[in-house]
């Protein structure tokens, strides 16, 4: 399967050579001069960190979507522990997993209704390339930088996947910072203690020295836990060396590593929940994922028109748990006679890949008028295996010491290969259309054993498929304070390993499932009124088929269980809106009593079940009303911020139950939080505080019918921090 994949990409990439020699011949024969500045790339002033993407930004173009950029430096948020609904708050309708109190501190996201646990529906990248195992088999996401490392996080919805590839919520790119320019050393720390045991110790150095610049971060946290049980290690670096070889080359390469060690205290009923949320159930229940990603990348300016760009990377990581993986109700389990625990269940994933995309863009001319050409290939290929259910020991520490065999055994690999075009034609000065293509090729093949009433069972299934995506986007810039844009875009996502074969024995899989597709459609205006105030007003629509979603059922028996299916197509619509206003500004009065400013992130979604018997249901994980209401004030050396967070209620099944003997099936009640953050700069020092959820409440994000429960997980409640931060 290798050998055929890597002659059609050899065919492809001669025909992508051919296309840019075409191109840069045609630049070459037009009577006028052709440069990057003919072109407008319209960039908007940040106002308190929120911005949009240019038209152009590489090798990508933008232009005619639905993009966001936030700057890390310029807000003032609880970035120790990585706290989403700040750092993402003026996102408009970011729906956040919080997932802290079941032992992850990396928050999933989701948009529009699409499932947000482990942003397993985003496309999530980190300086241009995946940090998933596999986009295509298994897209959850453990690792993300220390938000202390990250310049600018860049996020654009819906149309990413003629680009990006076929993840149906869209695109985040967490871009991390370079070595300072014109320095050869730098070092940077923040120190940070809170509440829950936490310590979170940041180090980074960058530099430049002539042709060479470098960057590298080392990042320690250990938290003790909201709930008992909760125990986290975490360690992660980054390091990115980076060669200039002349004006028009450059090379370089990075390495980013994750190791932890997590406990997990298990899941809650809706009873234990409503009695006390700081509950645990499990004592020995432990997690750890390694993760690994080798990126090598080369940048060359062939022209003054044309760009290349290649990214290269190597992935290996691993999610390993062993734990006791019952309901809430169910007790640890006893030898009754000897009085001590009973042997855990032992789970492993292993999981290599390999990607490398190449990207072109090329501005040219059709007579008069102007286009620019973005063109691609992607090439991946990945392997997963998955050993579950062998008996480990008694103890309660993280051990993986094996007692027995593995009752089950599979080995999945996934290959694809990509070639996508886009073309922003320029009919005039200030509107373009651009037009895009992608046409997946991808192969999957799933080899396994597993042993069904005692009789061994072996499995082996090969599967592939061929499909084209279109898109059509068109822009209009009036002026920097009006750009009116719009999209449409299809976009598919295949079934993938995790959803195959869940690793709880309360959830049972359709052995039919279909892949999900859909196709989105944004419209909307944006801008900025001089340095003052900053808006973006859309609506979308989302068309999407094949659901994958969970079902309550009883067996034969009468016992309650989940069964993971295609629930039916459903339409996602919606108004999606951010509005920020510097008053003092826009009062003129800014250098006398400093910055104060307002924003209000805002989204209202509409998802329903079009067709079928749960025709009108929302859909899961799809509350109605994501709203996020913002202060800030800054003068000099201070700054400080409040945040009011609201969410409406959701459900996790397409049933919509309220509440359920299975505590995996029920809704999610709406919740509101208010977050406060407090800074002061003073010389090369930097000292910061904060209080998060400051009224304490109660609530939680996500019913999981897997790790880190199954059951209900709580979110933290009252939670405080401070840092000391020094830059050399």
């Amino acid at each position: 399967m290798f050998c055929n994949y890597k002659k059609i990409f050899f065919c492809i990439l001669l025909i992508f050579i051919l296309i840019n020699e075409v191109c840069v011949a045609q630049n070459k024969e037009s009577t006028s001069t052709t440069n990057l500045n003919e072109i407008k790339l319209n960039s908007y002033r940040i106002i308190q960190g929120k911005d949009f993407l240019n038209e152009v930004e590489g090798a990508v173009i933008y232009a005619g979507k639905k993009t966001s950029v936030i700057n890390l430096d310029s807000i003032e948020v609880n970035k120790a522990i990585n706290n989403t609904r700040q750092i993402l708050a003026k996102i408009p309708g970011v729906n956040i997993v919080e997932s802290e109190a079941g032992g992850f501190v990396a928050n999933g996201i989701g948009l529009r209704g699409l499932n947000p646990v482990q942003s397993l529906e985003m496309n999530v990248r980190q300086n241009g390339y995946n940090i998933a195992a596999d986009v295509y088999g298994y897209n959850e996401t453990y690792y993300l930088p220390p938000m202390e490392a990250v310049k600018r996080i860049e996020f654009l919805k819906g149309a990413a996947s003629i680009q990006f590839g076929s993840q149906l919520g869209g695109m985040v790119n967490y871009v991390l910072k370079d070595g300072v320019a014109n320095k050869l050393f730098k070092y940077s720390t923040m120190q940070t203690a809170g509440s829950n045991g936490l310590l979170n110790s940041y180090h980074s150095v960058g530099g430049t020295n002539k042709k060479w610049s470098y960057f590298g971060y080392i990042n320690y946290r250990k938290l003790a836990g909201w709930r008992p049980n909760s125990n986290q290690d975490q360690l992660s670096g980054f390091g990115k060396l980076s060669y200039q070889v002349n004006k028009k080359i450059k090379l370089g390469i990075e390495y980013s590593l994750l190791r932890n060690k997590i406990q997990m205290p298990g899941g809650l009923s809706d009873d234990q929940f409503e009695e006390n949320s700081q509950t645990s159930v499990r004592t020995r229940n432990w997690l750890k994922s390694p993760w690994n990603v080798l990126t090598a990348s080369f940048d060359y300016n062939i022209g003054p028109a044309t760009f290349l760009q290649i990214k290269s990377t190597l992935f290996s990581g691993e999610r390993s748990l062993v734990w006791f993986s019952g309901l809430p109700e169910d007790p640890d389990r006893r030898n009754p006679i000897t009085g001590s625990f009973l042997n855990r269940e032992i789970d492993r994933e292993y999981m290599k890949s390999i990607a490398t995309e190449m990207r072109v863009s090329n501005i040219y001319h059709i007579g008069k008028m102007k286009s620019i050409l973005s063109t691609g290939i992607r090439f991946s290929e990945a392997g997963f295996d998955r050993e579950e259910d062998a008996p480990g020991n008694n103890h309660t520490d993280l051990d993986f010491s094996l007692t027995g065999p593995y009752a089950e055994r599979f080995h999945y690999t996934t290959s694809n290969l990509a070639l996508f075009m886009e073309n922003c034609f320029h009919i005039t000065n200030d509107f373009s259309i651009t037009p895009g293509w992608r046409l997946e090729s991808l192969a999957s093949e799933i080899e396994g054993e597993r042993e069904i009433g005692g009789v061994e069972v072996e499995t082996e299934e090969e599967k592939s498929r061929m499909f084209p995506l279109f898109s059509l986007g068109m822009q209009w810039v009036n002026s920097k304070a009006c750009t009116f844009y719009s999209n449409i875009s299809q976009a598919y996502r295949p079934v993938d390993y995790a959803q195959l074969l869940p690793f709880s024995m309360v959830t049972k899989v359709d052995p039919n499932m279909k892949d999900p597709k859909s196709w989105n459609l944004d419209v909307g205006v944006r801008g900025s009124v001089k340095s003052f105030f900053n808006y973006d007003l859309s609506v979308f629509y989302l068309n999407y088929s094949n659901r994958i979603g969970l079902v309550n059922k009883i067996d034969e028996y009468g016992n309650p269980f989940t069964l993971r299916t295609n629930v039916d197509k459903s339409i996602h619509s919606g108004v999606e809106s951010f509005a920020e206003l510097n008053i003092t500004r826009a009062a003129n009065i800014n250098k006398a009593l400093g910055d104060i400013s307002i924003y209000n992130s805002f989204a209202y979604t509409r998802a329903r079940y079009a067709t079928g018997i749960y025709k009108d249901k929302q859909v899961e994980y799809a509350p109605e009303l994501i709203n996020r209401l913002g202060f800030l004030y800054s003068k000099n050396w201070f700054t400080t911020s409040f945040q009011l967070s609201n969410q409406s209620k959701s459900f996790t099944d397409a049933i919509n139950t309220e509440r359920s003997a299975n505590p995996v099936i029920g809704a999610i009640p709406s919740y509101s939080v208010i977050d406060w953050s407090v800074s002061a700069v003073f010389k090369m020092f930097k000292f910061k505080g904060g209080v998060n959820n400051i009224f304490d409440k109660r609530y939680f994000t996500q019913r999981t019918d897997e790790y880190p429960g199954p059951g209900i997980i709580p979110s933290i409640g009252r939670s405080f921090y401070f840092g000391v931060g020094y830059n050399l």
